[in-house]
């Protein structure tokens, strides 16, 4: 991932939470059949290992499960607020108009040596896991044990694990910290204008560009 100085972000908290608040990482790998690509949600276990453990699963007939048994690496990508940024919200345009568009994101990648599992008990308790991940606060909230144990047990056997250690992790939030701050204020300002939908990037402009008052 390019990294500018003043968007990398490398402290493995922040980037086990954006990976928490978006699950739905890209899933890349290499093998004989060329580069291949699943989005699929994971849970990040934290603890486990020198930079956390991801998990998910594929479907037993996605032939991305047979590639990554034999590939020593693999990407994941998870991508957090985004958006684009017009010029027009800069100060720096009426100043002297040398302005020009670009995107502000949030992004984490995860490098590691894949495992794929075929353990139904394993299987379950991820399963298990993902779903509360999803359902937790909802008013009324599913739970696998709601669907009848031969169906749940039958939908098992139609999928395999995808285990993943991380060996590497970087992230990099591009919030628009290299502009002068009466821009990152006009940024905050146009994304928040636009509604709930932009609130999220114009929170995290806010606090990475450290916008006083905002």
């Amino acid at each position: 991932m390019y990294q500018p100085a003043a968007f990398t972000e490398d402290r493995p908290e922040v980037l086990h939470d954006l990976i928490r608040q978006h699950p739905l990482g890209l899933l890349v790998s290499a093998g004989a059949q060329g580069l291949i690509a699943d989005s699929i949600p994971f849970l990040m276990y934290a603890q486990e290992g020198e930079f956390g453990t991801l998990r998910g699963h594929l479907a037993r007939a996605n032939p991305h499960g047979a590639a990554l048994r034999d590939v020593d690496e693999c990407l994941v990508a998870f991508t957090g607020a985004q958006g684009y940024i017009t010029p027009s919200w800069y100060a720096a345009k009426a100043e002297h108009g040398k302005v020009v568009p670009t995107w502000n994101y949030a992004a984490v990648h995860v490098w590691g040596t894949p495992r794929v599992i075929d353990d139904a008990a394993w299987l379950r308790r991820l399963v298990g896991d993902l779903t509360q991940s999803q359902e937790q606060g909802r008013p009324a909230p599913w739970a696998v044990e709601d669907a009848p144990a031969d169906y749940v047990d039958s939908m098992l056997r139609a999928i395999v694990g995808v285990e993943i250690p991380i060996r590497r992790i970087e992230g990099k939030f591009k919030m628009s910290q290299n502009r002068p701050m009466p821009d990152r204020v006009g940024v905050v300002n146009g994304l928040r204008a636009e509604g709930p939908s932009s609130e999220a990037l114009a929170a995290l402009v806010a606090k990475r560009g450290d916008v006083p008052g905002a």
